[in-house]
């Protein structure tokens, strides 16, 4: 069989969650940009401002695990329907908050706008199901660079859509989120990956979560993911609240946060590519630095090119770092132990993105100075996290670690 047949299948379904990840994609930067700023209309305490956001990763952190187990059973197809039902009603709950001037409310659709990002924190595995070795790390970029659109669509809804119910400010975009559901739902009628089977009675079970995480690979790979991801969260959510209050409109804060989502996809056409020429822990390596690159370039200064540049930064830096971690992780594992390992690192990485949501907020609005000096809290807050991620990757190159060869595909 020749490498194109043994992929055939793969590649068709990178095809279906590429689509997925462009158009149902879409509603992550939509949510994200007026998340905060809708948060801060609908709170009396600013403090709190980034508290939606942050209840979207949560609903997404305590969803993983049972998302993970939902598909190990049933099924990434059933899994990914759920997702979208989860945005549908989030959405839908957001724009009747809006509506009611109701900050607990939009609390709750928060929530549930969470278990569509725990369903598309999945699309990147999923793409791998059927995917050989050689094929996977190019299997995750290509899947990660549908974002690309989704940084294109996003924001240019929230432009078209933001003030279209006036004088009830966002509402028509959250109406938006659920026209995106309703269209992309129907993409996964059209992904081929079987339901796992079920293991027989004497078929190896694979190792506990405490075994999995005493594997140096996993453990590293977890926390390379949990830092990326956690520090990209931390400076993008108070990046539309910084550009407005530093005297800019809602379209220039828009616009920072659809350059930065692009930044965060279109190094997906070549991510793979690298990770399969330098290795994952290289890539990490380089998307630590650059991440650091972004912090210093935020504090630089606060005009719209310092935003610009830190925020395109960022996004790179969470593009190799993620990416990078994925590919780690997915050689760790065996296909017995796939569904309690994802389950796990989803839990993990969307914990620790809770924390820099709420720290987040409480930095920029509660520093106790100005808007200035809220975002340079933000910023400095980087530095504690990407010692802890760079200590654990050097630490795992000095131990001479070498990637595990898992007995079945993951």
């Amino acid at each position: 069989m020749t490498y194109d047949d043994s992929n055939s299948i793969a590649r068709r379904n990178v095809k279906v969650l590429v689509a997925a990840q462009a158009i149902l994609g879409a509603q992550m930067p939509i949510s994200l940009v007026l998340g905060g700023l809708a948060g801060q209309y609908l709170s009396s305490n600013p403090c709190w401002a980034t508290l939606p956001i942050a209840l979207i990763v949560f609903g997404s952190m305590l969803t993983a695990p049972v998302m993970s187990a939902i598909m190990q059973k049933y099924g990434r197809r059933t899994g990914f329907f759920i997702g979208v039902l989860g945005g549908i009603i989030g959405a839908s709950i957001a724009a009747t908050a809006l509506w009611l001037n109701s900050f607990s409310l939009f609390l709750l659709g928060s929530l549930f706008t969470g278990i569509y990002m725990s369903a598309q924190g999945f699309y990147r595995f999923a793409a791998t199901d059927m995917a050989t070795e050689d094929y996977r790390p190019k299997a995750i970029s290509w899947v990660m660079a549908g974002g690309l659109i989704s940084a294109i669509i996003g924001p240019q809804l929230i432009k078209v859509t933001e003030g279209a119910l006036d004088p009830i400010p966002f509402m028509g975009s959250y109406i938006a989120i659920v026209a995106l559901n309703l269209v992309g739902s129907f993409l996964f009628l059209f992904l081929n990956i079987p339901k796992p089977k079920k293991p027989a009675a004497n078929a190896p079970k694979g190792r506990s979560r405490r075994e999995l995480l005493r594997e140096p690979q996993i453990l590293v790979a977890m926390i390379s993911a949990m830092v990326a991801y956690a520090l990209m969260n931390l400076v993008m959510t108070s990046t539309p609240l910084a550009v407005v209050g530093c005297g800019f409109e809602i379209a220039n804060a828009a616009d920072v946060v659809s350059g930065h989502v692009l930044a965060m996809y279109i190094p997906s056409f070549f991510t793979g590519h690298l990770i399969a020429r330098f290795g994952a822990e290289r890539i990490i390596a380089i998307g630590l630095v650059i991440l650091a690159a972004a912090g210093s370039v935020a504090l630089a200064g606060v005009e719209l090119g310092n935003f610009f540049v830190a925020l395109i930064l960022l996004g790179i830096g969470w593009n190799f770092g993620f990416i990078g971690a994925t590919t780690m992780l997915a050689g760790g594992h065996t296909e017995q132990e796939r569904g309690r390992m994802q389950g796990m690192n989803d839990f993990s990485v969307f914990g620790m993105v809770t924390i820099s949501s709420l720290s987040s907020g409480g930095l920029m609005n509660c520093s106790g100075g100005a808007m200035q000096d809220g975002w340079m809290a933000v910023n400095l807050a980087m530095i504690p996290l990407l010692m802890l991620a760079g200590s654990a990757l050097i630490w795992f190159v000095l131990q001479g670690k070498t990637r595990l060869k898992p007995t079945t595909t993951p």
